[in-house]
């Protein structure tokens, strides 16, 4: 029996001044569009930190420090495939007058709330995506330095 593929993702929820951020995609599995928070794979040689920082600058043009995270989601798509998901918050005091996206896969930025996000006519791309609002909401929030980083040393 085959092994599920396991992703390791991380995704930035991006609030500030009662929105998220969401960013508008092609969900190329269903072909069709869907909103997701700035996400994406980590890349070998990668920590957590970094991958989100480089998905959040890539996919909305913003550089911006995350404030917190929300721990690890979960996911069995229908393809068989398993995703690990880090969450993480970003909560600036304030944003550039101008940013885009650097990746051309990300069609539109927008600022949503929980509610508009829940009736948009785009849908989310996944449960994850209103799953870490909900905790970011719930204030379910854990400290970076929980996250610890395991110095290489040769064995």
């Amino acid at each position: 029996m085959s092994r599920p593929l396991l992703h390791l993702t991380v995704a930035a929820v991006l609030y500030f001044q009662g929105r998220y951020l969401l960013v508008e995609e092609k969900d190329k599995s269903s072909d069709r569009l869907v909103l997701n928070q700035p996400a994406g794979h980590v890349e070998e040689n990668e920590d957590l930190i970094s991958a989100v920082k480089r998905e959040l600058q890539e996919e909305t043009g913003l550089s911006l420090e995350p404030s917190a995270w929300l721990g690890i989601s979960q996911l069995k798509a229908a393809n068989g495939h398993f995703y690990v998901r880090v969450n993480f918050v970003f909560t600036p005091d304030e944003l550039p007058a101008l940013y885009q996206p650097q990746d051309t896969d990300i069609l539109a930025l927008h600022w949503l709330s929980l509610e508009e996000l829940r009736s948009h006519v785009l849908p989310a791309r996944s449960q994850l995506v209103l799953d870490a609002i909900s905790q970011f909401e719930q204030k379910q929030l854990l400290p970076l330095c929980q996250i610890r980083n395991a110095i290489t040393h040769s064995l």
